[in-house]
């Protein structure tokens, strides 16, 4: 029998990311805590990057570099006493990485020597980014950098110690100070950095304090105050309804499962394009019945990664004022073995009339995915993508930093390009045809599971059918996501990337609707 439970904590959106300011005055007008200044690798040793320290100085500091232990290499950090021309009480060496002789550093370069800076600087209230940004996107990089490196989790931590308040201030010292191009980018950037910031909390937080119904007030929280409509399917809606996928992987939690469409229409643009967003929301997946293995089964508290990373782009769209309309589908669920849990060789009714035979219920995450597919393709969007933590294939496949994109051209390569952009790993994948066979099923439509080799491949070729077609017949172009290795840091931090929850691919995402807004 079910047992009864109580509503635990909701979200804690709270972090403080730094706020941002851009100066092109004298430094000791600025007076802050530490002064960063750019360190880049070359084959002669490690050299200063253009800096607003005096000539004298920057030559003394430059000539000491290596005996200082300085070598320029990414996330290097090496604090020194501050000078007086800059204005702070400490003067912060960062690695920037290889740069060429006369080249100045990438925007990727930029924005992640920011990003280490700040998070290493944490417990400092105002830090002055110092390094190379001659121009607005110079500007923007670094900026982006900053909030995303200024995040934390420590809603649990009760130790002080372990618990450093991020940076208050970021201020960015560059030429182009108080321009218009560079204000929008500061904007723009902390738009980002809530998005970015807001998808890390959710997918940190303890499946006993976020799970189907928590998640869905997260995203009517995280919703408040924008030009959104939030609409919440609960368990018996779900059933009304017909969507089985959902239900289905839900039905083993005490936890019933939900569904969240989020919609953005922009009021100055009502008749704009329309790109519909589906995530996955497992709050946990122990991959009921046919249970995981119990070493790392913590880490399946990220599995919902996708739902929070679509909704977040879709809220970062509606701050952004983006003329381009957006609809979320949050397809969560809680995943668990119990007397009610469905089992291999059930057959479930995925929204839309199709059958599947489930045979693995921890290929859980592409059923729930295929109802939020077959309801956003009833909308007919001009462009329909999905994001999922879908399969471990893809960590065997692409590592723990880069996502797989497969589906049509039309919509993999501007999201391809989106993700350059963002600086953010992405590798096209195939979807070779072959591999369909492996999917047919004797009992249903169509198997949840397939053959072992090519498992990423296969599990967006499942995907691929709840697609819907135009009226014409023609396929909504379509791209699927496969994010299960960066959304999650199992290792040190890096760069702007924290540990646990990364937020990735919420900028991969926005970026491409402002390419779409502009399209």
């Amino acid at each position: 029998m079910k047992q009864s439970h109580h509503k635990e904590e909701a979200a804690v959106f709270s972090n403080s990311q730094s706020a941002l300011r851009a100066v092109s005055k004298d430094l000791r007008k600025t007076p802050s805590d530490v002064l960063v200044v750019g360190v880049a690798q070359s084959a002669d040793g490690p050299v200063l990057l253009d800096n607003p320290l005096t000539a004298r100085n920057a030559e003394a500091i430059g000539s000491t570099l290596a005996a200082l232990g300085v070598t320029g290499a990414p996330d290097e950090l090496h604090r020194l006493p501050g000078l007086p021309e800059a204005g702070a009480h400490v003067l912060a060496l960062a690695g920037v990485g290889k740069v060429a002789p006369g080249a100045a550093p990438t925007a990727e370069q930029l924005r992640r020597t920011a990003g280490s800076a700040i998070r290493q600087l944490a417990g400092h209230a105002s830090v002055v980014l110092a390094l190379p940004a001659p121009t607005p996107e110079d500007v923007a990089a670094i900026a982006e950098g900053a909030v995303l490196g200024s995040y934390s989790y420590i809603e649990h931590k009760s130790d002080a110690a372990d618990a450093k308040e991020n940076v208050a201030t970021a201020i960015i010292y560059t030429p182009a100070a108080g321009t218009p191009a560079v204000e929008a980018a500061l904007a723009r950037a902390s738009v980002l950095g809530a998005a970015v910031n807001a998808t890390r909390t959710l997918v940190n937080m303890p499946p006993s304090q976020l799970y189907p119904e928590t998640f869905a007030d997260a995203a009517r929280d995280l919703a408040k105050g924008l030009p959104v409509r939030v609409t919440v399917f609960d368990e018996k809606r779900l059933a009304k309804d017909g969507f089985g996928g959902i239900l289905a992987v839900g039905q083993g939690s005490v936890r019933p499962p939900r569904l969240v469409k989020v919609e953005y229409v922009p009021a100055k643009a009502p008749a704009a394009k329309s790109v519909h967003l589906v995530g996955k929301g497992i709050t946990f997946d122990s991959g009921g019945i046919s249970i995981k293995p119990a070493a790392n089964m913590d880490q399946m508290k990220s599995d919902m990664a996708g739902a929070a990373t679509v909704l977040n782009a879709t809220l970062a769209a509606a701050r952004l004022g983006l003329p381009v309309k957006v609809t979320a589908w949050l397809c969560i669920a809680e995943n668990m073995p119990s007397g009610s849990a469905q089992r291999p060789a059930d057959v479930i009714t995925i929204r839309g009339g199709r059958t599947v035979e489930v045979l693995n219920t921890d290929a859980e995450g592409r059923l729930v995915m295929a109802d939020g597919l077959a309801a956003a393709s009833e909308e007919n969007p001009d462009a329909l993508i999905d994001v999922a933590t879908l399969t471990g294939a893809a960590l065997i496949a692409l590592g723990t930093r880069t996502a797989g994109v497969m589906g049509d051209d039309a919509v993999t390569g501007p999201l391809l390009e989106a993700a350059a952009a963002a600086g953010e790993p992405a590798w096209p994948m195939p979807l070779p045809e072959e591999l369909r066979a492996g999917l047919d099923s004797a009992t249903a439509d169509i198997a949840n599971a397939g053959e072992r080799p090519g498992g990423m491949l296969t599990a967006a070729i499942f995907l691929k059918e709840f697609v819907g077609v135009r009226a014409d017949g023609t396929p909504i172009p379509w791209a699927h996501l496969d994010i299960a290795g960066p959304a999650f840091n199992t290792g040190s931090a890096y760069g702007h990337t924290p540990k646990q929850g990364t937020g990735s691919t919420v900028r991969t995402l926005v970026r491409y609707l402002e390419e779409t807004s502009r399209g």
